[in-house]
């Protein structure tokens, strides 16, 4: 039994043919079907909402390159001496940290381009170095400060040559790493087995700024196996509901300019989907590498999909990490007193798992303190919880009213599945009535653009309890 201190561990769930979590090489056979990854396809698929831009991580490397090139160089002005033995100025000092940060940007040591190895990204750094060097001894000359200001050339490279070179080789791993593992690099998939789709393949497999994990089509039993070896996977209407769109960041249009009639019906179609839309259109190819470029910084004009502001998303999860860390070491006495209350109360589990709808359709796991009697659990909410409920416990009525039933879902806010503040998670398979509640508005899905929430607006304005009517 997990204890209520302890953080809930997802279950490990096999992975078959349909899963896309699956790391069995291609053309491995599973229960009669042949396994087609694709020239892109990732060992491990990271899920959209845990995906990082590589632009925002160079930015926090640039702050902290910031401050510590700042802070080493007030260090050595204050233990720096010139030959009478006397303090240093400080102009040398803050002239070499001016110049450094200025070399660093001027010589791209941010850019983490796709395949620069790492004796390639030091060279920049080393670059960056050597002008600030160049600089600074400019300086001293023209200024006629040669001796001690040698001194301190000598003092400022002895010690943030190794702090830089130590700063930018865990920078290069980290970025390397992120590439490699997923969360940095763009998934996407095409819509339209076309020309179009070819020089985007093609473009994508020379610069591996995204993964192209495949390819839908509606006119798929004409349509070839793969392009350029990334497979064909159906029609859109496949599209929509296939298992694989929890880990695709951006669907992508690639159909020919004359189309607009197709274009047109594609843009309904996939209007219902959570996942950014986009369009390529390229006749000619000239603007191919450009446009993959564009994906993979989110800089494309979006037909449709949330709003992409990867500051706002780093502060937002910030703030999940820190308030719910906070939360979590605040509220342990309350949950350790809820936990012994529901096993006192009644036979069964004290946690109550259900897979309920996340960020871009995902299925998560999400936890609470059981409400209802272990046996009457219902974990794909076909008959929603109505007021006066005979199989809510009596501990279970108290937590549901006051909302303490919820705080075992911290931990799904630190693992990255939900938020503090978003839409409450729906049970997949939630009923209204005799209807399953997704289908009855044609832009449920809009709702998982977003992380879910521990709590949000409906639920602080009295919104709450059963929605079991279509109305």
């Amino acid at each position: 039994m997990p204890s209520a201190l302890a953080p809930p561990s997802t279950p490990t769930d096999r992975p078959t043919d349909a899963d896309p979590r699956s790391d069995r090489p291609e053309g491995s056979i599973v229960s009669g079907v042949l396994l087609r990854r694709g020239p892109f396809r990732p060992v491990h698929l990271v899920p959209a909402r845990a995906r990082v831009e590589a632009r925002s991580l160079a930015r926090m490397f640039r702050a902290f390159d910031a401050a510590a090139i700042i802070g080493a160089a007030a260090l050595l002005w204050l233990l720096a001496r010139d030959v009478s033995g006397a303090p240093m100025g400080l102009a040398p000092f803050a002239l070499s940290a001016a110049a450094l940060l200025f070399g660093l940007h001027a010589f791209e040591a941010y850019d983490f381009a796709h395949r620069e190895p790492l004796l390639r990204h030091m060279v920049r750094v080393l670059a960056a170095l050597g002008f600030t060097a160049l600089t600074v001894l400019l300086a001293l000359r023209l200024t006629g400060r040669s001796p001690s200001g040698h001194l301190a050339l000598k003092a400022w490279f002895a010690g943030i040559l190794p702090l830089l070179i130590g700063l930018h080789a865990a920078w290069w791993t980290l970025i390397d790493r992120g590439r490699r593992e997923g969360h940095l690099t763009p998934n996407v998939v095409l819509v339209g087995a076309t020309a179009n789709a070819e020089r985007f393949i093609a473009a994508a497999l020379k610069n591996r700024e995204v993964n192209v994990l495949g390819i839908f089509d509606d006119r798929h039993g004409r349509s070839p196996g793969h392009l350029l070896g990334v497979p064909v996977l159906g029609d859109t209407s496949a599209l929509v509901d296939h298992r694989i769109m929890p880990y695709v960041d951006r669907v992508v249009i690639a159909v020919t300019a004359s189309a607009q009639g197709r274009i047109h019906q594609l843009m309904e179609r996939l209007s219902v989907l959570p996942n950014t839309v986009c369009l390529f259109v390229d006749d000619d190819g000239v603007i191919a590498h450009a446009a993959v470029s564009q994906i993979a910084d989110s800089a494309l004009t979006e037909l449709s999909g949330g709003p992409a502001d990867s500051r706002r998303a780093l502060v937002k999860r910030t703030q999940d990490l820190v308030l719910g860390g906070l939360g979590l070491l605040a509220l342990t006495p309350l949950m350790l007193v809820v936990a012994l209350a529901v096993r006192l109360d009644s036979p069964g589990p004290i946690f109550f798992r259900q897979r309920r709808h996340g960020f871009n359709n995902e299925e998560i796991l999400v936890w609470k303190f059981r409400s209802m009697r272990h046996a009457d659990a219902d974990h794909t909410a076909s008959r929603q919880i109505s007021a006066g409920d005979d199989r809510v416990t009596r501990v279970g009525r108290f937590i549901r009213a006051t909302s303490l039933d919820e705080l075992p879902q911290l931990f799904n806010v630190l693992r990255g599945e939900m938020s503090l503040v978003g839409p409450r998670p729906h049970a997949i398979g939630m009923k209204t009535g005799e209807i399953e509640s997704a289908k009855l508005v044609a832009q449920y899905a809009h709702r998982h653009r977003m992380k879910p929430g521990l709590t949000g607006w409906a639920a602080i304005n009295g919104s709450r309890g059963p929605v079991d009517t279509p109305e």
